[in-house]
């Protein structure tokens, strides 16, 4: 009869105490604070601007990798799918100690976007080179022979491969969405001014405000299975 008494007094406690720290109900009221909206904002804000900047330097360059033949070639192409596994915090602190120098640029927004820009460009490029030397191999000869130069044929064959491209360019937004390391570093999660869903989900967390990080953490899976599935569809169409 105790150890029964004691197993009911245990699993009583245990339910009282899951009740207290069950974030569930908080994160409805959560989603509906100002700052819930801000925060979702300002990533989503910041990744598009870091993933255009990353896309518009990183499909010409891996294009170029894909048509030009010169002396470090190789080099490049190599260090491009090297960088694909570059550690975010080492990008963070790299550009923490080049942006200490003009503080009117660290911990801004602007410096977030630099940081996720610098991360998501190599993965571009070395996803847009494997892209374009497919179409360069079936389609080069042919622009070669109408003289095309090296510039319009970079155009044309990111146009023929264009929704391969566009897979390309939503893989780098999945890269700057769900960064955190370099952007805290750079940012400095300050409340109201940089502090974006991944920082706000450590920070949360920390804090005890498990429904307000569930929240952050519902949106972004949410925004990594509409990339994702937007992916496999232009994959499956081409």
């Amino acid at each position: 009869m105790l150890p029964a008494l004691r197993t009911a007094k245990l699993l009583r406690v245990l339910g009282l105490a899951y009740r207290d720290i069950s974030p569930v109900g908080d994160v409805w009221a959560a989603l509906g604070t100002v700052e819930f909206e801000h925060i979702v904002g300002l990533s989503l804000t910041v990744s598009f601007c870091a993933t255009a900047i990353a896309a518009v330097v990183g499909l010409p360059c891996g294009a170029a990798l894909a048509i030009c033949r010169f002396p470090g070639r190789r080099l490049l192409v190599l260090l491009a799918n090297a960088f694909l596994g570059l550690p975010p915090v080492v990008v963070g602190l790299a550009l923490y100690l080049m942006l200490s120098r003009s503080l009117a640029l660290l911990f801004t927004p602007s410096a977030m976007v630099i940081a996720q820009a610098l991360l998501a460009a190599p993965m571009i490029i070395a996803l847009a080179h494997r892209a374009i030397e497919e179409p360069w191999q079936e389609y080069g000869g042919g622009l070669r022979v109408d003289g095309a130069t090296r510039l319009r044929s970079i155009r044309m064959l990111l146009a023929i491969a264009r929704r391969s491209v566009v897979t390309r360019v939503l893989a780098g937004f999945g890269r700057t969405i769900s960064e955190v390391g370099a952007v805290l570093i750079v940012g400095g999660n300050i409340a109201g001014y940089t502090r974006i869903m991944t920082t706000a989900i450590v920070l949360k967390t920390s804090e005890g405000e498990l429904g307000l990080a569930l929240g952050f953490g519902l949106v972004l899976i949410g925004i990594g299975i509409v990339v994702s599935a937007s992916a496999f569809v232009l994959w499956e169409r081409r």
